[in-house]
């Protein structure tokens, strides 16, 4: 049985379509893991097999129902203290913008 050749990591594997169609499984577990595989046409690369990008979290409306209501829900629209206030507002949440 033929293996089919390792890659450093990061660099597209090449495999030929004959050798994709034998290891096809092969080939579906090891992008499933990560690995980006490059599909060659007599030696020129012509389609790419590689992983999904997972799904964002769905968001669960109710989840936290369970743990019962909150034990001060006025405290939420309390005012912040003024040095919790400036720790927010100093905070980077969001990617800076380049200026033009």
């Amino acid at each position: 049985m033929d293996s089919l050749p390792s890659v450093p990591s990061g660099t597209p594997r090449v495999v030929n379509v004959h050798q994709a169609k034998t290891h096809l499984s092969r080939l579906i577990d090891d992008a499933h893991a990560g690995e980006t595989i490059l599909l060659a046409k007599a030696g020129k690369p012509w389609a790419r097999l590689m992983p999904l990008a997972s799904p964002p979290p769905q968001r669960i409306p109710g989840r936290l129902r369970s743990q019962g209501p909150l034990r001060n829900p006025d405290a939420l629209l309390e005012p912040m203290a003024a040095d919790e206030l400036v720790s927010w507002e100093d905070a980077d949440l969001l990617p800076a913008v380049p200026h033009q």
